[in-house]
């Protein structure tokens, strides 16, 4: 299984990939949900329950529930938690940054997304930092379309979180994304920032989760006693966004939204194709 020290990438085929944007499009309600029930006074637990139950209304299964053990179907990170954190009592306060993340399974093809949402009033500065981040996911994105090498994600994600005018913010290195398909976490890695390393070439059949996090601080982590929750030390804020994306043939489709990402890739010049 191992090429050149390398885990072995699983390329799917087109019908593979259709059974994934299935998948994805049942988690892209689940979020929706989730999203639309984050409110003050509501605790990360509702939002867990109200997800688990689009799950099972679909027939599919939650892909991060048991997890090496993990006790929840959605990752809720609040504020300075960057990502894995597990619903509980917590109650959301409002001006409160919530990172949701979650994934379906549905006939064992897997799918995992995530969104930021402010709770009730928005400081103008979360709200930029959730807007760069899904805007540096989308370029990513993009240049899974346009690129020749997964290493040429990290670049353009790297390329537009540096441009943009204003305090500058931090892109973290401890977590990247990954290859997505018969199981969650699979290979390659996928770096959300520039490094010397180009990484696989993108050919039809590669499936990945593309999922930059952005903190308004330092990029230094730390994982809380309940071995999951990852926080910022500095105690700033943070923000996850992530897209399942598929390469097949004849171009790209985001298997984790109802129309492939057509609406926020239009801006950036490229045209997603349904799956053949």
């Amino acid at each position: 299984r191992m090429a050149f020290g390398q885990p072995r990438i699983e390329y799917k085929t087109n019908a593979q990939m259709r059974s994934m944007h299935e998948a994805g499009l049942v988690l892209s309600q689940a979020l929706d949900a989730a999203v639309a029930a984050a409110a003050p006074g509501k605790t990360t637990k509702d939002l867990d329950a109200v997800f688990a139950s689009v799950l099972k209304d679909a027939g599919a299964t939650s892909n991060f529930l048991g997890y090496h053990g993990f006790p929840a179907t959605i990752c809720t990170s609040v504020n300075e938690e960057v990502v894995h954190g597990i619903p509980g009592d917590r109650v959301l306060q409002d001006g409160d940054i919530l990172s949701i993340d979650g994934g379906a399974i549905l006939d064992g093809w897997h799918s995992d997304s995530a969104r930021t949402v402010i709770v009730g009033t928005a400081d103008p500065e979360d709200q930029r930092l959730s807007d760069v981040t899904e805007a540096a996911m989308w370029h990513g994105i993009a240049a899974l379309a346009t690129g020749k090498f997964v290493g040429d994600i990290g670049n353009a994600v790297d390329d537009y979180v540096s441009s943009v005018p204003g305090k500058a913010l931090g892109i973290l290195e401890d977590y990247v994304g990954h290859g997505i398909g018969s199981e969650m976490h699979m290979a390659p890695d996928v770096p959300n920032y520039r490094t010397n390393h180009r990484g696989p070439k993108i050919r039809p059949g590669l499936c990945l989760a593309i999922e930059p996090m952005l903190v308004r601080g330092s990029i230094e982590t730390a994982v809380l006693d309940d071995d999951w929750t990852v926080v910022t030390t500095d105690g700033k804020r943070s923000c996850q966004w992530e897209h399942s994306v598929a390469v097949h043939e004849k171009g790209i489709w985001v298997l984790s939204t109802p129309d492939g990402g057509a609406a926020k890739l239009a801006p950036l010049g490229v045209v997603p194709v349904p799956i053949p």
